[in-house]
């Protein structure tokens, strides 16, 4: 039996139902978004914290600069 946990998403986002939420299950980290739950994105814990790592670094940033214009 694969073990998983609840789908958590940032504080920040409130009561909001337009957010990104994560779990983890059977070994992996699963990725959706709220308003579209039926499709979820599988990765490795290893990979995971790798994309963290690079969002605190701002290493996407210029990406989401480039959406709001």
């Amino acid at each position: 039996m694969s073990r998983m946990s609840t789908w958590r998403k940032a504080s920040a986002s409130g009561e909001s139902t337009d957010c990104v939420e994560v779990r983890a299950a059977g070994g992996l980290v699963e990725i959706r978004e709220s308003d579209l739950p039926e499709v979820v994105v599988r990765t490795t814990p290893r990979k995971w914290a790798a994309f963290l790592r690079g969002v605190k670094a701002g290493e996407f940033d210029r990406y989401a600069d480039s959406a709001r214009t």
